[in-house]
């Protein structure tokens, strides 16, 4: 793609980088193909093709931010379902990130929509408000069909829709403290904790630590780090973004350089996504961008991890699992085989629904800024996924299975969870019972 920048357009990183990004576009089309929004709604200009047109030329003009710009740009999952389909190797995924950031920057929003976003950004990354947040929604959770009927409500009567009916009370295994190797000690990790994720099912860590241990691995989870930054990074909030990136930079190192640390293990692919980023995102920071690398290179997914201990073959379970492959984890991290391979040693029959490239709708907080578009491609999914006739849904993302559980009765667990239940683990309670 021919770009028009000036010189002194350039001269700021930011810009340098998109125009760069922007060049790498060939208009060839195959994104649309594989791009949820667009099939859902059938408009060009909700394609990755037609944003990249829109914040090329927003960018490349110097301009504001206006109404249409940011109707299609918030319509984008942030799926990165183009990024794989693209043979160019256009860097969708940092050219959104640098759009939504001048969005924030220059374009005011309407107020009950700033209301929201707030809203979203002041309780959704702190666990304590989190949880808080969520008993509140048991009492305006009646009122959310009232909600719906306006327009500029929607995201309120989301919110009260995903809110569980049950909150579940702090798990020990989310407090700072190191959980000790069983047996002769094979490594030394540190645990993402996050936000949502120990508010909404702790069960998820709790797994993973018990798992981890079982087979040697010292587990820490660090003091003052907490959430990745993610949520408030895909709504253009760049400079709180990069506080909880430090922060957890910060919580990090201190374990870097008192006892060492083989990788930091985390357990929800878009936190995943994310702090992989870490190194790029502080890249113009002196003071930590050569340790923001470190975090990053040290990033596993769990599931990324795990084959690294050479966990036993086991005989056969006789359940089957379809295995949802959150777009984080497949199209963010590139990680696609190592799950379905660990869940099928376990013992368990994976099965891979239709479609599994399109994204749930989920997508940190667009289920709920994003609601009728979300329901659509959740219900896309629930039917594929229940098509498979599996016993058990799994996946390795927090909102997927938050969202995708809110319409099937099919339950959803974390793959951790499976993978300890067959490695000597209690089966998890929300199983139903036999």
């Amino acid at each position: 793609m021919q770009t028009n920048f000036t010189a002194s357009q350039l001269a700021d990183p930011a810009a340098a980088e998109s125009e760069s990004i922007l060049r790498r576009c060939v208009h060839c089309g195959f994104c649309t193909a594989t791009c949820p929004t667009y099939l859902t709604l059938g408009n060009e200009l909700d394609s990755p093709r037609g944003r990249i047109y829109l914040i090329k030329d927003m960018l490349e003009n110097d301009r504001p931010a206006d109404e249409s710009v940011v109707t299609h740009l918030d319509r984008c999952l942030s799926c990165l379902s183009c990024a794989t389909t693209c043979p160019s190797g256009v860097d969708y995924m940092h050219l959104i990130d640098h759009a939504r950031a001048h969005i924030e920057k220059s374009y005011r929003r309407p107020l009950m929509d700033r209301v929201i976003r707030g809203l979203l950004v002041s309780i959704l990354p702190h666990p304590k408000r989190f949880r808080m947040a969520l008993k509140l929604a048991r009492v305006g959770r009646p009122f959310r069909m009232v909600a719906k009927r306006f327009p500029a409500l929607k995201p309120i009567a989301a919110m009260l829709e995903l809110a569980p009916r049950r909150v579940t009370p702090l798990s020990p295994y989310s407090l700072p403290q190191t959980h000790q190797a069983q047996g002769t000690k094979r490594g030394r990790v540190a645990i993402l904790t996050g936000c949502a994720q120990p508010v909404l099912d702790p069960a998820i860590n709790a797994a993973a630590i018990r798992l981890l241990t079982r087979f040697g691995i010292e587990v820490v989870v660090p003091d003052r780090e907490g959430c990745c930054g993610a949520l408030v990074h895909h709504m253009g909030r760049e400079e709180l973004a990069l506080k909880s990136a430090r922060a957890n930079v910060d919580a990090w190192f201190r374990e870097i350089e008192t006892k060492g640390l083989d990788a930091i293990i985390i357990t929800a692919s878009g936190c995943g996504t994310t702090i992989k980023d870490y190194g790029h995102m502080l890249r113009h920071d002196p003071e930590y961008a050569a340790r923001a690398a470190t975090v990053s290179a040290l990033a596993r997914d769990v599931t990324e991890y795990l084959p690294t201990l050479a966990l036993p073959t086991l005989p056969p379970k006789g359940i089957a699992v379809a295995y949802h492959s959150a777009c984080s984890m497949q199209h963010g991290q590139k990680i696609s085989s190592a799950p379905k391979h660990l869940l099928s040693a376990a013992g368990y029959t994976v099965r891979d629904p239709k479609e599994g490239h399109l994204c749930c709708g989920s997508a940190g907080t667009y289920n709920i800024l994003q609601s009728d578009i979300a329901s659509k491609l959740k219900l896309r999914k629930v039917a594929n996924l229940e098509a498979t006739k599996a016993d058990i849904i799994a996946t390795g993302n927090i909102g997927c299975i938050a969202h995708i559980g809110s319409s099937t009765s099919m339950q959803i667990l974390h793959t951790v969870e499976l993978l300890d239940w067959a490695y000597g683990g209690k089966r998890p309670d929300k199983l139903h019972p036999r």
